[in-house]
Parts: structure tokens; C-alpha cells; sequence
């Protein structure tokens, strides 16, 4: 808890306010956030902001900011982590990952090097595995960069993401991938599918949609189920549905998640 006041306190003090969310695609798509279930609140949130994350607010929505993304935490009994999931882990990328990986340990994190340089893994609360990679070229601390699937038929999920979110295939570094506003989504060919997202530490990922219920019609004429279908949160401008992809992914889908405003 001390250490998450002075987080906190930091993020007030000093902290720039960070960039909202990616402009969409052509089909209206971009990143919008991951949703964690976890044990420890306030443990979550002060490794989320000890790696870089700014809290801020969406009427009663409580997030945490990154560039590109936001980081939203329920409070639950998560079945496991992501290692053993078809969300393997998820991935940010830094300016200076050696200076980064410093204040990291410093702040106490669990970090183990990667299999190069450039790249290290850092574990959150909950055995949520998050990978960490050197962008030079950023103009900011950290910034959001890729979900890491792991499937059976990585050019089947590809082309499913792209048919259904407009998602650009192609490949990052030598695994198959599809990418959207704000975020890359890498998929690793396995021989036994995993078992699905939902109910592990890493939720579900949420996409970000211009007008969403025009999109939701035309996810239904293209076959898709919609496991929860659209409606507003209370007190809220922001809209949300629900659906799972066919690979066990659970995918949310919303409107106006950020704030209009930031302070």
C-alpha cells in the first residue's frame, strides 16, 4: 500500500498526461483496453503504474492509461495466468529498456531477461506475463505493442481478424500477425488449442468502435455470436458488447471508453 501511494503521488506531481486512444481504422476498430481479473487491487494497480500507467477516471469506470491502451482491473478469483491460455501474454515497448528494467527493480518487480538485449519479460500480480521491448524511435515512456495468441492455425485467426476488424495481416518478426490501431496481434502456432480467455487473469481484450452498434449488425450478418449485445454503462456515455472469437478469446467491444476530458 506505501508503495502504491507514492506511485500515486507521483503520477500527480509529475507525470505528463498521456495520449487517449488511437484514431480507428477504416472499419472503425482500434485498441481500446486488457481487463484483468485479480486477487489484489491495489497491488495491480501499483505495478501497472510502477511500470509506467497514469489513473484516471471515466465516470464510475476506474482505469489505468498508457498510451494506446488502457489497463482496467476487477477484483475476482482468476482460474490461472496467461502462460497455459490462448493469451499467452501481452506486450509494451520503451524508449530505454535498460534505464526502464532499473526502475523497475527498484520499485520491486519481478523481471527476467529476455532472449535478446532488447527484450525482457516482466511479471505482474497474478502471473500475468508481460513482455517489454526497446523502441528508440518513442517519443514517450511506454506505450502499448502487442497481444500474443497462441493457437493452432495462426493464418486462420489472422485472416478472421482482419475479415471481421479490418486488421492488417503480416508478420512481426517471424510470427504470423495482424495489426490494428495501437496494437499488433502476434499469434504462435501450437499443436493442442488452450483453453479460452475468460475467467483467467487476462480477461478479455477490448477494442475500441465507432459506432458500435452499426458494427455489431454487421458482425451478426458475417456469422459472429454476440455473447452479450449492446447497451450503455450507467451514468456513462460509453457503450459495450461482448463476444468470443473462435479460438476462445474474449473480446469487448466498446464506444467512448476515454474520458472526454483529462486533468
Amino acid at each position: 500500500m506505501k508503495l502504491l501511494n507514492l506511485l500515486l503521488l507521483a503520477c500527480a506531481a509529475g507525470v505528463p498526461v498521456l495520449a487517449q486512444l488511437s484514431a480507428p481504422n477504416d472499419s472503425g476498430v482500434a485498441m481500446g483496453h486488457i481487463h484483468l481479473v485479480v486477487r489484489d487491487v491495489d497491488a495491480q494497480k501499483a505495478f501497472w503504474v510502477a511500470v509506467g500507467g497514469v489513473p484516471v477516471t471515466n465516470g464510475r469506470l476506474q482505469l489505468i492509461q498508457f498510451p494506446g491502451t488502457f489497463v482496467m482491473l476487477r477484483k475476482g478469483e482468476p482460474t490461472g495466468g496467461t502462460v497455459g491460455s490462448v493469451i499467452n501474454h501481452i506486450g509494451f515497448k520503451v524508449p530505454n529498456l535498460a534505464a526502464a528494467a532499473a526502475k523497475w527493480k527498484a520499485a520491486g518487480l519481478k523481471t527476467e531477461p529476455g532472449s535478446n538485449p532488447k527484450q525482457m519479460w516482466v511479471w505482474a500480480p497474478d502471473e500475468i506475463k508481460v513482455e517489454m521491448s526497446e523502441d528508440p524511435t518513442m517519443t514517450v515512456p511506454i506505450a502499448s505493442h502487442h497481444i500474443h495468441y497462441f493457437v493452432t492455425a495462426p493464418l486462420e485467426i489472422q485472416a478472421w481478424y482482419a475479415k471481421m476488424f479490418g486488421a492488417i495481416p503480416g508478420k512481426r518478426a517471424q510470427f504470423d500477425a495482424a495489426d490494428l490501431p495501437a496494437i499488433n496481434l502476434s499469434f504462435t502456432k501450437i499443436d493442442a488449442a488452450l483453453p479460452g480467455s475468460k475467467g483467467r487473469a487476462v480477461d478479455h481484450v477490448g477494442f475500441e468502435v465507432k459506432n458500435l452498434e452499426a458494427f455489431l449488425k454487421k458482425l451478426e450478418a458475417a456469422g459472429v455470436k454476440i455473447d452479450s449485445p449492446y447497451r450503455r454503462l450507467p451514468d456513462s456515455n460509453t457503450a459495450i458488447a461482448f463476444l468470443t472469437d473462435p479460438w476462445g478469446t474474449y473480446i469487448e467491444l466498446t464506444e467512448n471508453l476515454a474520458p472526454a476530458r483529462m486533468e
